[in-house]
């Protein structure tokens, strides 16, 4: 795969996971859940970021994420949340988004042996930052 679908695949899953952490925070009532979630947030903004400048640096812009990919998040927390808003549910509910972004993260370098080091470095690191973010919601369970 090229750097430029490379990206665009960091970019739609940070795109999507602050989305998910904004609607997730909005649910719950705990101060200490919803500084965590904050937390995450402002790390996923830097990643954000990150990818945007290479983006400028190729002269591109990302693509947008689909409106069904968007629905289908917002709506799943929606239903899965409907009668629990705990913590312990909010925090299972991002966990399983996380672990779906390190599997389509690993696998986008397994199969990416062309991608550049600076593309793959950005890669490994959301990988990090996704396996960072299950350690912190697990307090949390």
């Amino acid at each position: 795969m090229t750097d430029l679908t490379i990206l665009n695949e960091i970019h739609k899953g940070v795109t999507m996971g602050m989305a998910s952490l904004e609607e997730v925070s909005s649910k719950s009532n705990d101060k200490l859940f919803k500084d965590n979630l904050s937390y995450q947030y402002n790390l996923y903004q830097n990643t954000l970021n990150t990818v945007n400048k290479e983006f400028e640096k190729v002269g591109s812009i990302p693509e947008d994420t689909p409106m069904s990919q968007k629905f289908m998040g917002w709506s799943g927390i929606q239903f899965n949340t409907l009668n629990d808003t705990s913590n312990s549910k909010l925090s299972e509910l991002l966990i399983q988004g996380y672990d779906m972004g390190i599997i389509k993260g690993v696998k986008l370098l397994n199969n990416s042996p062309e991608a550049s080091k600076n593309v793959k470095n950005i890669l490994n690191d959301f990988i990090s930052l996704q396996e960072n973010s299950i350690d912190q919601l697990k307090k949390f369970l």
